[in-house]
């Protein structure tokens, strides 16, 4: 019976142990005497991705790795794996190889492949994400990875592709955050309209419905009895989309407010104008098509600015419209003030009256001018137990004092 079981698992185990062995006696199999071998288990490996072999290949960079810690290849071995399973594609491989893209950065972060490992971790995100009323995790971590490619690696020459991409993803960003404001403001809710209508004009100035997004947050806060507060989005909306059709809305605002109105510079101009050039006007086709479409739609997206760090202050002209804000009038709340307390009214434990501004002659300090006896009298007086004080009630009670409990 044992043996028969022995058996049994030597034919089971058996042929993958034989494959497995072929397997690493092909990797060495024909290499030139004096040739690298961990030269060659790359060549095979990326001969191997090439033709689509990435389970093999993966397997193949992996010997190389266990077997030649030290080869001058590691990097390179490592950085293939990652973009092995970027290329393979799908929810499972471009997780794992943002993990991987992430590992090489950690354990090569002066590589010259870094720059390029960076832009591919945002990309694995990129290619995850969906319409702008989904999830918009993927978009949040992929718009997290090319601020920080932006941040640590300025000078590349991919950083003009990489701010592309961030723009692309701030518009779902935005897009998403735009119509659950409008959910709001439709229906009345101004708090809430408000502050999700404000993050987006300052988090994603690039949006392509930000003339949309400055007018509405001015007859939000409106409706908030805020109006002085909504001169700065009118400003912006004047300035950003000169060629918006609510600049002339947004202009007898500021004439009824009576505000200044601004004038766009000639680059602002200039920019609506390439913007409005290089938009796209889908037809009915399209328009059908990716109503069904689980893919974003990245066509409206403009060539502005990108935020990397803190928003537009646009808080820092309202605070400039309201003035200069005045420092409140001390009141007994809030100020505190200190007193001189004596011995004497300390240990007949008096309280002290914290909104009197004059301390009462029992608590004043004694003066230095006194005379000693009334020194000795302050001290006497202090050290003269009180009613109250333990020593006095244990004098009250007497050496008898049960028996009062017995004589009415």
């Amino acid at each position: 019976m044992l043996l028969g079981a022995f058996l049994l698992g030597g034919v089971i185990f058996l042929p993958g142990c034989i494959l497995l062995h072929r397997h690493h006696e092909s990797l060495t199999a024909n290499v030139p005497l004096g040739a690298q071998p961990d030269k060659i288990l790359l060549g095979k490996a990326l001969n191997e991705f090439k033709h689509g072999r990435y389970d093999v290949g993966r397997l193949t960079l992996q010997t190389l790795i266990n077997t030649y810690p030290d080869s001058e290849y590691l990097s390179q071995s490592k950085l293939a794996i990652a973009d092995s399973y970027y290329k393979q594609g799908g929810v499972s491989g471009l997780t794992e190889a943002e993990a991987e893209y992430k590992d090489f950065i950690t354990f090569f972060p002066n590589a010259p492949e870094a720059p390029m490992a960076e832009y591919r971790a945002g990309m694995c995100h990129f290619r995850l994400i969906g319409k702008a009323d989904r999830d918009q995790t993927e978009a949040l971590a992929a718009a997290t990875e090319f601020k920080e490619f932006l941040t640590e690696y300025p000078n590349s020459p991919l950083v003009v592709e990489v701010k592309g991409r961030l723009r692309e993803v701030q518009e779902v960003l935005a897009q998403g955050e735009y119509e659950i404001a409008m959910f709001y403001y439709d229906r009345d809710a101004w708090p809430a309209a408000e502050s999700r209508l404000k993050s987006i004009a300052d988090n994603y100035p690039n949006f392509s419905e930000g003339d949309q997004i400055f007018w509405y947050t001015g007859q939000t806060l409106t409706h908030l009895n805020k109006k002085p507060e909504a001169a700065p989005y009118y400003d912006r909306l004047i300035m950003e989309f000169p060629l918006s059709p609510l600049v002339a809305d947004a202009k007898q605002q500021l004439t009824e407010m009576h505000k200044p109105v601004p004038t766009p510079t000639k680059a602002m101009l200039a920019r609506a104008e390439a913007d409005a050039s290089h938009r796209n006007h889908p037809d009915l086709l399209h328009r059908t098509l990716g109503a069904f479409s689980g893919a974003p739609d990245f066509s409206q997206t403009l060539r502005g600015p990108v935020v990397l760090g803190s928003p537009y202050q646009i808080q820092t002209q309202i605070a400039k419209l309201n003035g200069p804000p005045s420092a409140p009038a001390p009141t007994s709340r809030n100020t505190l003030s200190a007193q001189t307390v004596s011995m004497a009214s300390f240990a007949a434990s008096k309280p002290i009256d914290p909104t009197s501004s004059k301390s009462s002659p029992a608590s004043a300090p004694p003066s230095n001018s006194g005379s000693t006896q009334s020194k000795q009298n302050l001290v006497h007086q202090a050290n003269k137990p009180s009613p109250s004080s333990p020593a006095s009630t244990k004098k009250k009670n007497g050496k008898f004092h049960f028996l009062k409990k017995l004589i009415p």
